[in-house]
């Protein structure tokens, strides 16, 4: 099973109850403990001055809290949110809008900030600096600038591709930060917290499976459980064990590293048919029929993070781990290729 895939309406519904999981406030969120302890901070040292929050750059993979940690601080901080994205973002003057609008201590969320155009990027360095903005009235010889002041805003974005953001904006921002992936343990908690919220009665053991197999993402465990709920409620009389959530991952083809059928595929198809690489990721993007951001953000940080493939100049290759999970021997190596299985 994989937890990017599904119908248009299944994904709503999936995104509505979503948000109905995430916490609503710093006391409610697991993991992340040093972020958490330093937003603790931030946001109180700004409300006891009675400031606005500092802007704010939160990066990593998908799923692990980034659009939640922003909403928490808006209400941490008693203002309010307006969120958008990058690619949303296509003209000058829809940037202006937004930023006119904001009110004194609001939070602008840009999700994908990476994804901003260059044009729109420059009306934010003046607004994130100096809260001002230059508009152009009127065209050609009789064109004229005036400058607008903005309300002091808390701007936060987001990205999973931190290497993609110029160095200009991401200096503008006070305080950045990398979520990194979450331990089986704070998993199994999240699962419980949800399961309480879902009114799904799961043991120990049930939600140590589905923490366990859920990549280390809040997301892909909370979705998890809502299939296993389904699984448990037909199949069985509701409650989720851990022999019940395994049954139900074997029938989603989760297997026990967290990997789902399109991982499978990306492993099988790089030692089958490109003999364990080195093969490009455009060349595997098409051989596997996925687009290469794709597969480059949402399927191989996971497989780089449990050892299964590796990046390399030449492309990408199949570790001694990714060979073992696949069922197959890894090759001999040779002197020069032993770092290649290491």
């Amino acid at each position: 099973m994989s937890d990017r895939l599904g119908d248009p309406e299944e994904i709503q519904q999936d995104q509505e109850i979503e948000g109905s999981l995430r916490p609503r406030s710093m006391a409610a969120f697991v993991g992340q403990p040093v972020l958490r302890e330093q937003l603790e901070i931030f946001i109180s040292a700004a409300k006891s001055r009675g400031e606005p929050l500092d802007h704010v750059l939160l990066a990593g993979p998908p799923g692990l809290g980034k659009t939640t940690l922003a909403n928490i601080i808006a209400l941490e901080m008693g203002v309010n949110i307006v969120t958008t994205s990058g690619p949303a973002l296509e003209r000058k003057a829809d940037m202006a809008a937004i930023l006119t609008h904001l009110e004194d201590g609001d939070v602008l969320f840009i999700d994908e900030i990476h994804r901003l155009n260059r044009s729109i990027e420059e009306i934010l360095y003046p607004a994130m600096e100096d809260f001002e903005i230059d508009i152009v009235i009127g065209q050609g010889p009789t064109a004229r600038t005036i400058r607008l002041e903005l309300p002091r805003f808390t701007l936060i974005g987001a990205t999973t591709r931190s290497g993609l953001i110029t160095t200009p904006l991401r200096d503008r921002f006070g305080f950045s930060h990398r979520l990194e992936y979450y331990s089986t343990e704070d998993l199994a908690l999240i699962v419980k917290r949800s399961a309480g919220i879902l009114d799904v009665s799961i043991d120990a053991d049930g939600a140590g499976q589905l923490a366990m197999r859920s990549r280390g993402t809040p997301r892909i465990v909370n979705r998890l459980l809502r299939r296993v709920r389904d699984f448990a409620q037909v199949r069985h009389e509701g409650s989720i064990s851990g022999a019940i959530a395994l049954e139900a991952l074997r029938l989603f083809q989760v297997d026990d590293e967290g990997l789902d059928r399109v991982d499978r595929e990306i492993l099988t198809l790089i030692l089958h048919k490109f003999d364990g690489g080195p093969v490009g990721l455009s060349t595997l993007a098409v051989a596997i029929g996925e687009e290469s951001d794709t597969i480059e953000d949402v399927y191989e940080p996971f497989l780089l993070q449990r050892g299964f493939l590796k990046r390399t100049p030449r492309g990408r290759v199949l570790t001694r781990l990714g060979y073992e999970h696949c069922g197959a021997t890894p090759p001999a190596t040779s002197a020069g290729q032993a770092d290649l299985f290491s």
